[in-house]
C-alpha cells in the first residue's frame, strides 16, 4: 500500500467504526470546556465528567469562578489530580478572560495558550471542539497510533501533529481526532493491546512494532 492508501484506509475504517463523534467532556459552552479540558491533563475524562457538575455548580462562568478561592477550587477537583497546580491555572485564567476578552473564552489559538495552564493541546481542543475552527489535538492515544501505523517517527507530540495535518484532509481534522482517541480506547490500547482486534494496525501497521508484538506473543 501507498501512504495515501494508507492514509485513506484509516479514514475509511475510522468513518465506519465511529460515524458519529460525541464529545467526551461535558460541558455546555467554550468556558466549561476551557475548564473539562484543563481539568483531564493526567487525568481520565469519566472522572473529570464527575467532577465537574460539582465545580460548575459553584461557579460555571469567570465571574462566579473568580469568587471562589484557589484552596476552595483545589478542595472540589482535588480528585482529578494535579489539584494544586489547576485550580491556579482554573483562577488565574478565569481572571484573565474578564480582564482581557471581556469574560469570553478567546477565539485565537495565541491567546488562548497564553492563558494560565493552557498548553497548545488544550488550546487545540477547544479551537476545535468549541468553535468548529481545523484543528488537530495530539493527546497520547493519538501520538501511540500514529506511531504504531507508521504515519510518525514518534519522537514528538508536535512532530507527530506534524503529520497528522499534514496527511488527513484538513475538513477531517475536527472529527478524525477523536476518532482516532475513540479507536484507541478501544482497539489498540498502551496495555492490553491485541493485534488481532487492531484492524488498522494489522493492515497498515510499522513492521518493527508487528514484530516485536508476534515475538512477545510467540
Amino acid at each position: 500500500m501507498t501512504k495515501a492508501e494508507k492514509v485513506q484506509f484509516v479514514i475509511d475504517t475510522l468513518e465506519e467504526l465511529y460515524p458519529e463523534t460525541p464529545i467526551p467532556l461535558d460541558h455546555k459552552d467554550p468556558y466549561t470546556l476551557l475548564i473539562a479540558v484543563l481539568m483531564s491533563a493526567q487525568s481520565t475524562d469519566a472522572r473529570v465528567n464527575t467532577i465537574t457538575p460539582l465545580l460548575f455548580e459553584k461557579a460555571d462562568n469567570p465571574y462566579d469562578m473568580v469568587k471562589l478561592t484557589v484552596d476552595e477550587i483545589r478542595e472540589i477537583i482535588k480528585p482529578v489530580g494535579l489539584s494544586p497546580m489547576k485550580s491556579k491555572g482554573i483562577h488565574g485564567l478565569s481572571k484573565i478572560l474578564i480582564e482581557k476578552h471581556n469574560g469570553e473564552v478567546p477565539i485565537v489559538m495565541d491567546a488562548l495558550e497564553e492563558l494560565p495552564a493552557v498548553g497548545h493541546k488544550t488550546a487545540s481542543v477547544v479551537m476545535s471542539q468549541a468553535f468548529d475552527i481545523p484543528a488537530f489535538p495530539v493527546d497520547t492515544h493519538i501520538h501511540r497510533l500514529m506511531y504504531r501505523w507508521n504515519l510518525s517517527n514518534g519522537k514528538s507530540v508536535s512532530q507527530t501533529e506534524k503529520d497528522a495535518k499534514r496527511l488527513f484532509p484538513k475538513e477531517l481534522w475536527n472529527k478524525l481526532h477523536l476518532q482516532i482517541i475513540y479507536y484507541g480506547r478501544e482497539y489498540s490500547p498502551a496495555r492490553g493491546w491485541k493485534l488481532e482486534n487492531d484492524i488498522i494496525t494489522k493492515t497498515v501497521g510499522r513492521k518493527s512494532v508487528i514484530d516485536d508484538y508476534n515475538k512477545k506473543k510467540a
